[in-house]
């Protein structure tokens, strides 16, 4: 599978400041955005943001190096977008994980630059008969990138299909941190959450999330900001989210890292996910000509102490 680019598509992406399109390896085409906050590169394939990173800054938005560049596969990190069910499928395990448009083609509608704010890209999927097995509903996807001094993406999700339909999300964010042993999660005390580690055990979070193994939650009906403190790197990621009752917190750790075979030895310590997202008991149902928009913005300021 590959995704290339009109030349007419491709004239006026370089016809926007700061913005250029190269190919990874197996031609696959990234836009990279440099200007006056920061840099950013969003792959076509999967309309996937591998990286963002304000000026002065490591990258905020974290892609392994490690990752592997094929055709119809996410590479790891970045924001693989998991819709429209989130992890395994609830019925069918042969289905791909985290849904079908993670590695799918995607449309670039808009591209441009806005003077004060950065970067926006605009992107569209739609449904065709190469899904009907999977999802055989009329559900056109979009998602808007803001890339500047702060990242926000809005995934807006349509139901234009005559009948009721039910979806579990995610925005699978990969964070940089310094040493994930050494980060601190606030924001999501007191909630609880499904343990994945343990059977999907459900557990009540007391105090911030600290990481030390293998991590796997979903913190449910959560609503607040969460905020990842990091002292080698001196910097607090902030994470707002709107249309969103989920935060999935993932590190695989080195056993699990290992059998992934894209992370490096001890990548698994350079990254934190904090995924945004609407899964198991706070799954979206929308009726026919209903629309939901899950809305996430990423900023960073300095770790006092």
């Amino acid at each position: 599978m590959t995704h290339p680019l009109s030349d007419s598509l491709l004239d006026a992406i370089n016809a926007v400041p700061g913005l250029r399109v190269s190919s990874q390896e197996q031609a696959l085409p990234t836009i990279h955005s440099c200007n006056s906050w920061g840099d950013s590169q969003v792959l076509l394939q999967g309309a996937q943001l591998l990286e963002w990173a304000p000026h002065g800054q490591t990258p905020v938005v974290w892609l392994s190096p490690n990752a592997r560049w094929s055709p119809g596969k996410s590479p790891r990190g970045g924001v693989p977008i998991c819709w429209p069910w989130f992890g395994s499928h609830h019925i069918r395990e042969d289905y791909p994980p985290h849904g079908i448009v993670r590695a799918a083609s995607w449309q670039l509608i808009k591209a441009n630059l806005l003077e004060s704010v950065g970067h926006k890209l605009h992107f569209r999927w739609v449904p065709d008969l190469t899904h009907n097995d999977y999802w055989p509903f009329n559900t056109p996807l979009e998602v808007r990138y803001t890339l500047g001094d702060a990242c926000e993406i809005e995934l807006i999700t349509r139901n234009d299909s005559p009948t009721t339909v039910t979806v579990t999300e995610a925005l699978h964010t990969y964070f940089g941190v310094g040493d994930v042993r050494k980060v601190t999660i606030r924001g999501l005390e007191e909630y609880d959450y499904l343990d994945k580690v343990n059977r999907n055990r459900r557990q009540h979070q007391s105090g911030p999330i600290t990481i030390s193994g293998e991590t796997d939650r979903v913190y449910l009906s959560t609503q607040s900001d969460c905020f990842i403190e990091d002292p080698l790197l001196n910097r607090i990621i902030r994470i707002e989210k709107r249309g969103s009752l989920s935060t999935i917190v993932w590190n695989p750790w080195d056993e699990k890292a290992r059998r992934l075979g894209d992370l490096g030895e001890t990548d698994f310590l350079r990254m934190v996910c904090v995924e945004s997202g609407n899964v198991a008991e706070n799954r979206i149902t929308l009726k026919p000509g209903e629309e939901h928009r899950l809305w996430v913005r990423y900023s960073v300021s300095v770790l006092t102490t």
